[in-house]
């Protein structure tokens, strides 16, 4: 391969990773990810349609070559995608496959790989369980996490106030043992069907927690003052998850914000904005999930205090 080949080679390289990866705001990269979302949302809705017999028999020739060409377009995007990432990171002491095998064990590279795997299982195992394998393509959802940032935003809250949604989590497993063994000891006598061991009643109290109503209604005294408790203690429960969960989203978002303003101001510092530097914005604005609103308020600030700064400096 000659020098020029290389050269384009690589060029090509560069702007196929560009494209798929986001790394630069444009046109194509735009159009890219609308058609993998729409893609991906249209083989969502044709599992769920899939798994209705009466469309499945009168449509089942449509559902395979759907599913065909979408397993063709994803597992080429995969490929891409690998092939791609030799351009992740430019230092000369980088490995060529160090973006590779970082994109290919992510949680996105694992969830490309198996969604696209069930189809290939099912020409090489043709007897395998169709079920089973619907479920593995169910996972093509998550693709779309690669596009919006709020279910890595609610997984980073989870993560940064783990202390406090752990000991949520152990305050309800201490429930669900306390009030099952409970309501096992009361109930179990009168109503055995219902009540026959410790981990059914831990069924009725999940029941409980989620719905408000274990689908169970007490014929004891003692049964009914504990279901009118654990109800009680449900609602308690709820607020709490909730209420961590919350708080931590939003000083995720905020975390975010306050990490792009730091990215605006440093690249205001000096007064010129290049286009690498715009186009570094809108890589973050796309990635952090921000509004223009919200980037033309930063911006706004930002300015607005460097002018003053300025004009108190004078």
């Amino acid at each position: 391969m000659s020098m020029h080949d290389a050269s384009r080679y690589a060029r090509m390289r560069r702007r196929t990773y560009e494209i798929l990866d986001g790394a630069v705001v444009d046109r194509a990269s735009h159009t890219c990810e609308i058609f993998i979302a729409l893609l991906v949302v249209a083989n969502v809705v044709a599992i769920i349609l899939e798994s209705v017999q009466s469309i499945h028999d009168v449509y089942e020739v449509y559902f395979h070559y759907f599913d065909l060409v979408s397993v063709m377009v994803f597992s080429l995007e995969y490929v891409l995608r690998v092939w791609s990432y030799r351009d992740k990171y430019h230092g000369p002491n980088d490995s060529p496959w160090r973006g590779r095998k970082e994109y290919m064990f992510s949680a996105f590279g694992l969830v490309d790989f198996f969604s696209t795997v069930p189809f290939y299982l099912q020409l090489i195992f043709p007897g395998a369980d169709l079920r089973v394998l619907r479920m593995f393509r169910l996972l093509r959802i998550f693709k779309l996490s690669r596009y919006n940032s709020a279910m890595e935003d609610m997984l980073e809250a989870i993560k940064s106030e783990w202390d406090s949604f752990s000991s949520a989590l152990f305050l309800l497993f201490i429930s669900c043992l306390l009030f099952s063994s409970l309501i096992y000891i009361i109930e179990g006598h009168d109503q055995p069907e219902v009540f026959p061991s410790i981990p059914a009643a831990m069924h009725w109290f999940i029941l409980t927690i989620i719905s408000g109503w274990g689908n169970v209604d007490p014929v004891t005294y003692l049964g009914t003052v504990l279901v009118i408790v654990t109800q009680i203690m449900a609602i308690a429960l709820a607020a709490i998850l909730t209420g961590v969960v919350a708080t931590a989203y939003t000083s995720q978002v905020q975390r975010r914000e306050a990490l792009y303003e730091m990215e605006v101001r440093t690249v205001l510092a000096d007064g010129v904005v290049s286009e690498e530097e715009r186009n570094h914005l809108k890589v973050l604005q796309a990635k952090y999930g921000m509004s223009d609103e919200q980037v033309a308020a930063i911006a706004r600030q930002v300015n607005d205090e460097k002018r003053a700064k300025e004009k108190s400096s004078t």
